[in-house]
């Protein structure tokens, strides 16, 4: 009944003329599957329309071409809404797919904001999983883009804000996960140790090396030794500095330990490839410097899976 109702929806929106595929840019003849190298695997980290920002790919379109990838589930991260509701709705037109949601604090959502992390749990299915702390509205990442606009903080004067350990002790209260979002690294540091102190069993690093979190490997030890999960995300695979950027990436996950990294695409942006075959190139691209199917299943499929609550 439940999938009945999300396909009826669908449909009635169809009927109305709404154009589900207006904007895809990319078709998925254009994204050419990496010969399977995404296979069983989970993206933590995709972007798609419905957005405020050009995206490559709708929700609905994402996970259907995640799914004739093979992959085992997505999650879709929205900066400005929970995306909850949309994981449940693309359940319905997707089946036997994994797709999950979460919420990031920005100020759109009423920064940081216990009640909306509270009725993110509560969306019908229970899909909404991560909780990512401030991210284009954080304080570090305006501070970082030398902006001058309205933020939000998660901590003063050296101690994390009373709102923002309310917000953790929901994450605890619900099993969700804590995402450090585009905090500093001592932020980041300072939301793990609360975490683990309040009892949050699943954590993660967001984007660790990338700006504007810009962890040092030391930091990223720190924060594996507090049972976090460190996100390396691929990104576009070529261009301008791409090979840098995955060399370094490669070096720290040798550093910080396959054990503690989670792989991810962060990726739906336009002109770049479609997430799972991003995905796919990313994790070709650590083939090819060294990483074997065991370390990369590890990073793509079990850390993952475990971060998600997954079997």
């Amino acid at each position: 009944m439940k999938r009945a109702i999300g396909i009826a929806i669908v449909l009635a929106a169809s009927a109305l003329g709404y154009p589900w595929s207006a904007h895809s840019t990319i078709g998925f003849a254009q994204g050419a599957p990496t010969n399977g190298a995404a296979a069983g695997t989970i993206d933590v980290h995709v972007h798609s329309y419905p957005d405020d920002r050009p995206r490559s790919i709708h929700a609905i379109d994402v996970a259907k071409l995640a799914k004739m990838r093979g992959m085992r589930a997505i999650v879709l991260k929205n900066h400005w809404e929970s995306t909850a509701g949309m994981a449940y709705l693309v359940r319905q037109v997707v089946p036997d797919f994994d797709v999950f949601g979460g919420i990031a604090l920005n100020l759109t959502v009423g920064g940081i904001n216990a009640a909306a992390v509270d009725h993110m749990a509560r969306v019908t299915g229970g899909f909404g999983r991560i909780v990512w702390m401030p991210t284009f509205d954080a304080e570090n990442q305006v501070r970082v883009s030398k902006e001058s606009r309205a933020f939000v903080s998660v901590s003063k004067n050296g101690e994390l804000l009373p709102e923002v350990k309310t917000v953790i002790g929901v994450i605890a209260k619900h099993n969700l996960v804590l995402a450090t979002g585009h905090s500093s690294p001592a932020e980041g540091l300072m939301l793990l140790r609360d975490g683990k102190q309040q009892g949050v069993r699943q954590m993660v690093v967001t984007h660790a090396i990338q700006s504007p979190v810009l962890m040092n490997v030391a930091q990223m030890k720190a924060a594996a030794s507090l049972g976090a999960f460190i996100e390396f995300v691929g990104g576009s695979p070529e261009g301008q500095g791409a090979a840098a950027r995955l060399d370094g990436i490669a070096d720290a996950i040798r550093q910080v330990g396959v054990a503690s990294s989670i792989l991810s695409s962060d990726l739906g942006q336009q002109g770049n490839p479609l997430p799972p075959d991003g995905f796919g190139a990313f994790i070709q691209a650590l083939r090819a410097r060294g990483f074997g199917d065991r370390d990369l299943d590890v990073m793509s499929k079990q850390n993952p899976a475990t971060l998600l609550g997954l079997k």
